[in-house]
């Protein structure tokens, strides 16, 4: 069948699809992606791959989407973060029978995409960004999507979204946000920007940012003129956001707990999604808190987040009739409602820092955070201490590694070629080698080899020897011919 493109994706394809789950990094693995269906959610796309490992990794192919495939769990967007156009279309070759389409991140402003340039750090390249589009577009069997942060200028960003759309980006998702609005710092989406976008470009557009409850959406839509509206932190508190709801914390996750029973995920996953579920009753029973932190089972988290709600259920019985949420929530903490990221001074008012003068606080430097002095310490860092009092922080304890000379990783310390495993491998594989450091023993195994069929020769007859040096022969010129 010819690949469908533009408005006839999205509505063929995408199901006309308003109400989207964000692509969010170890958040919305399968589990999550089948409780927010459930509850409203008509597309999913996956947690963003990495596109060079998702190529050499048949492991992380497995893990991430092989292992995964769920006729429920459809329609589905497979996000890869990539700087180079053959890794990301090798990948996405790999990928593409899994869902019905590829998307782009040019989104992620994060560190570790400064640090790996990707993500939002490519927004200025508009030459690679058309290569890459341009190159997926017509190798693969299904569209390509992308998503992108916000220029400051409206006029740039209309421009960025063309040159894409003009590539062959089939389907746009614009978070109003620029790269330098994230964490404390995120502020307020632009809807203005997205708006702008919508009206530039002739494909479907998604808008990303604001979104908190179900009449965010429909304001946004009514705004902007979007085909649909994407959520990433509101989803993750309250996963019936795109039903109008706001069920009892417990009820979510009991439901998500039984369907990561029969689709597992790293416990890490699960653990982080109970933080968000439950973020503003942990506030309250702040040993739970605690007790979700260290538990390493599946069961153990049940059995923590029972209690949450045993603890729910006795305050709820001894509530006073007229009583009001605290902490200025709209709702009780035991049901699921937005969380609102505090900016820089409310998080310093939070946190009970002085701050300077314009209400930022300071940063500790290395010297306050000595390890003989715990309250001088971060609360991730005395939490890690409560777990491993051994642990140190000092960083001239560190220990310091000598790095690979072929690709930067720690070497081995006895590798006879100061090179890390896996690039050793290969070369004592190349040359015939041992590497006793690393256990790699080419050269030894092969010599043992060659005496086991001289010693084979000695007691077979004239014939079967003749036949055998045919049959190494032919092995040698074989191998010389592998080789070149």
């Amino acid at each position: 069948m010819p690949k469908l493109r533009g408005e006839a994706f999205w509505r063929e394809t995408l199901r006309s699809a308003h109400y989207v789950v964000a692509p969010m990094v170890d958040q919305s693995e399968l589990a999550w992606r089948l409780l927010s269906r459930r509850h409203g959610a008509q597309l999913c796309y996956t947690p963003m791959l990495h596109a060079q490992v998702f190529l050499r990794d048949a492991n992380y192919r497995r893990e991430n989407l092989y292992g995964e495939a769920c006729p429920e769990d459809r329609p589905l967007i497979v996000q890869f973060c990539a700087n180079d156009p053959e890794v990301f279309v090798q990948a996405a070759l790999l990928a593409q029978d899994y869902c019905d389409a590829i998307d782009l991140n040019l989104g992620c402003p994060q560190m570790i995409a400064k640090r790996g340039h990707y993500g939002a750090f490519l927004q200025e390249e508009w030459d690679l960004l058309q290569r890459m589009i341009l190159l997926a577009n017509e190798k693969l069997s299904v569209p390509i999507t992308c998503k992108i942060r916000v220029f400051p200028d409206i006029d740039k960003t209309v421009k960025y979204a063309q040159m894409l759309e003009k590539a062959g980006c089939q389907l746009l998702t614009v978070h109003g946000r620029t790269k330098e609005q994230k964490g404390p710092l995120a502020g307020v989406a632009s809807w203005e920007h997205i708006q702008a976008v919508r009206k530039a470009v002739n494909i479907p557009v998604f808008a990303n940012g604001n979104i908190q409850c179900l009449s965010d959406v429909e304001e946004c839509i009514r705004k902007t003129g979007v085909h649909g509206v994407m959520s990433a932190e509101g989803n993750l508190h309250n996963p019936a956001l795109f039903e109008g709801r706001n069920p009892l914390v417990w009820e979510m996750a009991e439901e998500y707990l039984e369907i990561v029973q029969k689709y597992p995920c790293p416990l890490s996953y699960v653990r982080a999604h109970l933080f968000k579920l439950w973020h503003h009753t942990l506030q309250v029973y702040q040993q739970l808190r605690e007790e979700l932190a260290k538990v390493k089972t599946l069961e153990g988290i049940v059995d923590v987040n029972r209690e949450l709600k045993l603890r729910c259920q006795e305050e709820i019985a001894n509530q006073k009739e007229g009583e009001k949420p605290k902490e200025g929530l709209p709702f009780f903490h035991w049901i699921c409602q937005p969380y609102i990221r505090p900016g820089p001074k409310e998080r310093c008012k939070e946190n009970g820092a002085s701050g300077t003068e314009k209400g930022v606080r300071g940063k500790r430097t290395l010297e306050e955070e000595e390890d003989g002095n715990s309250e001088l310490l971060s609360k991730n860092k005395q939490k890690k201490k409560l777990r491993n009092p051994n642990k140190s922080f000092d960083p001239s304890l560190k220990p310091k590694y000598a790095k690979c000379d072929q690709c930067g990783n720690p070497k081995g310390n006895k590798c006879v070629f100061n090179m890390c495993r896996g690039c050793c491998k290969k070369r004592a594989f190349k040359e015939t080698a041992d590497c006793p450091g690393h256990g790699l023993l080419f050269k030894t195994k092969y010599e043992k080899s060659l005496l086991w069929q001289h010693s084979q020769r000695g007691i077979q007859s004239p014939e079967m020897s003749r036949r055998g040096e045919a049959e190494v022969g032919k092995a040698v010129v074989l191998k010389e011919a592998g080789d070149s």
